[in-house]
């Protein structure tokens, strides 16, 4: 779902940042490990498993991130807010992923639903996107400028510029019944990451089938297909520009989540790192470019909670290691990943509030949870 920059998209000077509505976005530098609280507005409470009212949920080129902040959705340029502009100041909603030329893509909720929307950063107006769903809360933009999601008419859709122009097919092996329920990513190379869930009771025997699977439709142009199954349903969250994706398993009603990674050319099952030593449970939610940065949330069963949830991350092949939490006692969720080694996501603070944060130069600040 997040789309993390690249190295070199971080170098890229953007164009059509410099408005009344927000600086130019300077390129990424060196960093200092420390989590950057984030400006906000608005409302900062924080309640688990509801819709977020504070967060980072993807990382731009240089300073550049966007999300949420009073339910409202914004972008910041290093630690200043800005508002995406809304004509319904009723209007919530929140900014899901960025590209490396600043172009957002959010979703907006109002009492006629939900429906998606794309931004340049620093415009004067967002573009709503026809025929768009948005309440799955799962679109994806790549550097091309082609925005992923699922639409209103229930089938995984391709737009740009604002126009739809492709709507994406069920693998022809996934069976009858099946239909497209999320789109979740798009890389660089135009290979597109959704879900499929099968749900058919076969007429001659009364057997019932239903399922949820992983779906990919390579950028060469060649067939969608199902990626392997997992003993549990499996959702993937963000692909890498190797096709690295990440995600997790579901077991149950309880939070029973384990990530999950697949790897290229993804003809083998997926692998399951692991998660914190002091959480039963955690998920893996975005992937960085190109240097294999894993970020996700580690958790507990929600009325067995003997710890909050702790944004967690993995570099590379390495283990699972926890994030430091902004205050003591205090959850925290990791949502998005950069080649620059941010992380960002949203932490409750010594008051708790619920703040947007990033990470920067999160791999050492990363420890064992252990220890």
């Amino acid at each position: 779902m997040r789309r993390s920059m690249s190295a070199a998209a971080a170098a890229i000077v953007v164009a059509g940042l410099i408005t009344a509505a927000g600086p130019a976005v300077a390129a990424e530098t060196k960093c200092t490990p420390k989590i950057q609280v984030l400006g906000t507005i608005g409302d900062e409470s924080y309640m688990r498993d509801t819709r977020r009212s504070q967060g980072v949920f993807d990382l731009g080129a240089g300073n550049l991130a966007v999300g949420v902040s009073g339910h409202k959705p914004v972008y910041w340029t290093g630690t200043t807010l800005h508002r995406v502009p809304l004509t319904d100041q009723n209007q919530t909603g929140q900014v899901l992923a960025v590209n490396a030329l600043g172009l957002m893509v959010g979703v907006l909720h109002d009492f006629t639903g939900t429906s998606l929307f794309t931004y340049q950063a620093g415009a004067a107006a967002i573009t709503l996107l026809p025929d768009s769903y948005g309440s799955d809360l799962e679109a994806d933009v790549n550097d091309a400028g082609y925005v992923v999601s699922r639409s209103d008419s229930a089938v995984g859709t391709v737009w740009k510029d604002g126009q739809k122009v492709r709507e994406l097919p069920v693998p022809a092996d996934a069976g009858p019944g099946t239909r497209i329920t999320m789109v979740t990513g798009i890389n660089n190379q135009g290979d597109i990451l959704g879900m499929a869930t099968q749900d058919y009771e076969v007429p001659e025997t009364g057997q019932h089938l239903e399922g949820t699977h992983p779906v990919l439709w390579p950028g060469d142009g060649s067939a969608a297909r199902l990626l392997a199954p997992t003993a549990n349903e499996s959702y993937v969250q963000d692909i890498d520009e190797s096709r690295r994706i990440v995600g997790y398993d579901w077991a149950g009603p309880w939070h029973e989540y384990a990530p999950l990674v697949w790897e290229p050319p993804l003809t083998g099952p997926a692998t399951a790192p692991g998660g914190l030593s002091s959480h039963p449970y955690a998920t893996f939610e975005a992937i960085s470019a190109t240097t294999n940065l894993s970020v996700g949330t580690a958790k507990f069963h929600p009325e067995l909670m003997t710890l909050p949830d702790q944004a967690l991350v993995r570099s590379g092949s390495g283990p699972v290691k926890a994030l430091p939490r902004l205050a003591a006692g205090g959850a925290s969720m990791a949502d998005a990943a950069s080649d620059g080694d941010r992380v960002g996501g949203s932490a409750v603070n010594a008051k708790g509030k619920l703040k947007p944060v990033i990470w920067t130069c999160a791999t050492k600040q990363a420890y064992n949870s252990g220890s």
